[in-house]
């Protein structure tokens, strides 16, 4: 399959380093704003063409599988171009900068039936499948807590610090313990309570989110872009817990007894990058004919991208356009529509619960009814017996066999 790369920095590098290895794969084209720029990066990944225009390397009719490496604040306009031209879409994370923009490429790549997925690494990586195994075997009982961090000292990279590039800690760290908390322990979530430090430009440069889900779990996330942290998971139960190493590339996983003895240990399968899970899963559904990665569908991107808006919202952070276009039509503002659909989710699922509630209430009265009526026939069948005058007859009959059996 000829995969192009959209981008041409430093994660773009990664992308190249593991398309290299891989079967079927061709390491085909590169596009940047710059030519020569795209040419260095062509000839140093072995590349076949380079692109000073995404439109030229968009316009190439040999592309297959383009994937998007540019900003956060870029992906929606790259994934519509990309889709636009005909061509499959793995895009790097954060998906799009809200819920609103990931809503509307989806459709578009559904109404053209293009593959368009989220390059989370993280959720394609074969070890989330023996973590969840190990999590439900019971080892640990219950499990009742997660908590995760990853940090990194990024200040000095601009797209981290800008806010005109949906910069911040959330979109580039934090969608990755929001995502191991998604991945263990799902999405039914009762409540989010979030806070964040900002950076002089105005951007989250830290933040703590904790979700309490509608089971009584509870998971407690750090992220931030001021510090190395240990990147650690933990997921605690009721008989011991288990700590896994790096959330952010899964390196290994121990379980604790209630003892805090190591009783089993894993360790991640080698891999190229990490990123060839993600790259072999897109080619997979490209040729299946789907439209979106069963290790990450739309549903979960999306629902991934409204947690944030909402998580943002309740900082009040918006990017510069959203401001914009808020000005412009407050129904427009991509956190408020995040919001409300938020709100309307609950309130049709509070809606079909009570209709539910209702329906078994009415079931159980009209039981009780029908017992009733049951019973009360029963009561006057029986009364009508102790009614029914005795026949001297048969009362003399029944004395005269007494006698005969007495005298015999």
């Amino acid at each position: 399959m000829n995969i192009a790369i959209l981008g041409a920095g430093s994660i773009a590098g990664v992308m190249a380093t593991t398309l290299q290895p891989l079967k079927d794969v061709t390491c085909y084209a590169v596009a940047a704003r710059d030519r020569d720029r795209a040419q260095v990066f062509a000839d140093k990944y072995g590349f076949m063409k380079a692109y000073g225009s995404y439109k030229d390397m968009l316009e190439d009719p040999d592309v297959e599988l383009v994937y998007i490496a540019t900003p956060h604040s870029h992906h929606y306009e790259h994934i519509r171009m990309c889709l636009s031209h005909g061509k499959h879409v793995l895009c790097e994370k954060a998906f799009t900068a809200n819920a609103k923009q990931a809503e509307e490429v989806m459709r578009l790549a559904e109404s053209k039936g293009l593959l368009l997925t989220e390059a989370i690494w993280t959720r394609y990586m074969p070890m989330v499948e023996k973590i969840r195994e190990v999590v439900n075997s019971g080892i640990i009982g219950r499990p009742t807590t997660l908590a995760a961090n990853l940090g990194y000292p990024l200040e000095h990279v601009e797209r981290m610090v800008k806010p005109s590039l949906c910069g911040g800690a959330l979109l580039d760290l934090g969608v990755y313990v929001l995502n191991f908390a998604s991945m263990i322990f799902g999405d039914d979530i009762d409540s989010i309570a979030a806070n964040c430090v900002r950076y002089h430009s105005g951007v989250d440069a830290q933040e703590t989110i904790m979700l309490s889900y509608r089971d009584g779990r509870m998971a407690t996330l750090y992220a931030t872009m001021l510090a190395q942290t240990d990147r650690r998971g933990i997921i605690s139960g009721t008989n011991g817990y288990i700590e896994v190493d790096n959330i952010n590339n899964f390196e290994a996983m121990r379980v604790y007894n209630l003892e805090r003895r190591i009783v089993a240990e894993y360790a991640a399968p080698t891999q190229v990058t990490g990123y060839e899970y993600e790259v072999l899963s897109a080619m997979r559904a490209i040729r299946e004919g789907q439209i979106e990665c069963p290790e990450m569908t739309h549903a979960q991107t999306l629902f991934m991208m409204q947690l944030m808006d909402n998580i943002r919202a309740a900082w009040n952070y918006k990017f510069p356009y959203e401001v914009e276009r808020l000005e412009e039509d407050p129904e427009e503002d991509p956190v408020i529509t995040a919001r409300k659909e938020a709100e309307r989710k609950r309130a049709e699922e509070a809606k079909l619960a009570a209709e539910e509630a209702a329906k078994k209430t009415e079931e159980a009265k009209k039981r009780a009814e029908e017992k009733k009526a049951e019973e009360d026939a029963a009561k006057e069948e029986a009364q009508k017996e102790l009614d029914t005058p005795t026949d001297p007859d048969d009362f003399e009959d029944e004395k005269m066999d007494s006698e005969d059996e007495n005298n015999s």
